[in-house]
C-alpha cells in the first residue's frame, strides 16, 4: 500500500465557520497554504524549513492548520521500515480561504477535493518531494546567510502558464548572492528517464528562447556523478547554457559549489549557483521580472498569541 488512507474533501463551510477559520490564521499560515497551492505537497522537514525554527511549534502549528481543515496529511509507506514525515497538501478549507481571499473560486484555483489522495498514490510524488526540496534548500540558505535571496519559485504548473507550454520545466528560480543574479529553469532527474529522452526536452528549451527571445539557464540536477557524466556525453551540440550537478545537501547545497557548464572538463572547478551568471561570457542572459520573496524568517513566537486563545490545541 503506497499511502494511508486520506478522506476525500470535506462539504463546503458555511460562512460563519468559515469566518472562525480565517480569524484563526495568521499570515505565516496563508503563506504555508499558498505554497501547498503551487507546490502540491511539503513535508514537516521543509515546511520547517521555510517558515519555522525549531520542530516542536512546527508540529503545533501544523497539527492547528490540520483541525482546522485548511491543510490535510499522509505518511507514504517506506518498504524497509522507519517512518516517513507527514507529507503536506492543501485542505478544502484552506482553498477556499485562498479563493475568497484572491476574490475567484476553488475551481478557478484548480483545486480538487481529491487532490491529496491523488498526490499520495501518485508515482511522481517522490519527484515533486525532490523538486521542492532543491528550493527549500535555497529559501533555507537565503533565510540564515545575509546577502543571499531566492527571488523567484515557479512550479511546472505555473510555468506551463507562464510559457504556454512551450517547456515544461520541473520549476522556474531567480537567485541572488552578493550582488549575482541569476535566472535558471530546473530539471530534477531521478534516473527513471532514459538520457536521450532526457536531452530531447532541450529542444523544446530552445523553442521558448527563440519565441520569447530571452536566453535562460537549464540546470540539470542530477542522482549520481555516473549519470551526469553519461548526460554530458549525450548532449552533444546546443547553443543553450547549460550546466549540471551531483544532487548534495553539503556546501550550502544547490547554492555552493557543485555546477559544472556544459563544455567544460570534469576536472575543473565547479561553480557556485550565483557564478553561473558569468558563465557564458558570450551569451545575453534574460533577466524576468522579480518576484516577491518566497519565504520570511517568522519567529516560533507569533504562535503565542494564538495558543493562549486556543490551549486545547497546544498538545497537537
Amino acid at each position: 500500500m503506497p499511502a494511508v488512507r486520506i478522506p476525500l474533501g470535506l462539504p463546503r463551510f458555511d460562512a460563519d465557520a468559515m469566518a472562525q477559520a480565517a480569524a484563526r490564521l495568521t499570515p505565516r499560515d496563508y503563506h504555508i497554504l499558498e505554497h501547498l497551492l503551487h507546490h502540491r505537497v511539503l513535508t514537516t522537514h521543509q515546511l520547517e524549513r521555510l517558515f519555522f525554527t525549531k520542530p516542536q511549534p512546527t508540529r503545533r502549528r501544523l497539527g492547528i492548520l490540520h483541525k482546522l481543515h485548511t491543510i490535510t496529511r499522509y505518511r507514504p509507506w517506506t518498504p524497509y521500515g522507519g517512518s516517513a514525515p507527514c507529507h503536506w497538501v492543501l485542505g478544502r478549507a484552506g482553498a477556499e480561504l485562498l479563493a475568497l481571499r484572491s476574490h475567484t473560486t476553488v475551481k478557478e484555483l484548480g483545486y480538487h477535493p481529491d487532490l491529496a489522495m491523488s498526490i499520495s498514490v501518485s508515482a511522481k510524488s517522490g519527484h515533486q518531494i525532490g523538486v521542492n526540496d532543491f528550493f527549500v534548500h535555497l529559501c533555507h540558505l537565503a533565510r540564515h546567510t545575509p546577502g543571499s535571496h531566492l527571488r523567484a519559485w515557479l512550479s511546472e504548473k505555473q510555468c506551463a502558464t507562464s510559457w504556454g507550454g512551450l517547456a515544461r520545466p520541473d520549476a522556474f528560480g531567480c537567485w541572488s548572492e552578493n550582488g549575482r543574479q541569476i535566472d535558471f529553469f530546473l530539471e530534477h532527474d531521478t534516473g527513471s528517464m532514459t538520457l536521450t529522452k532526457v536531452a530531447d526536452k532541450l529542444a523544446t528549451y530552445a523553442d521558448l528562447a527563440e519565441a520569447t527571445q530571452i536566453t535562460t539557464p537549464v540546470l540539470f540536477w542530477l542522482p549520481s556523478r555516473k549519470r551526469e557524466t553519461n548526460l554530458r556525453a549525450v548532449i552533444t551540440t546546443t547553443e543553450l547554457p547549460i550546466a549540471t550537478a551531483v544532487q548534495t545537501d553539503l556546501d550550502d547545497g544547490p547554492a555552493g559549489p557543485c555546477w559544472l557548464p556544459l563544455h567544460r572538463q570534469l576536472s575543473q572547478l565547479r561553480m557556485r549557483l550565483a557564478e553561473l551568471l558569468n558563465a557564458w561570457p558570450h551569451l545575453t542572459l534574460g533577466r524576468s521580472p522579480e518576484q516577491p520573496t518566497t519565504a520570511t524568517a517568522v519567529s516560533d513566537s507569533c504562535d503565542h498569541y494564538l495558543d493562549s486563545l486556543f490551549p486545547q490545541d497546544e498538545s497537537k
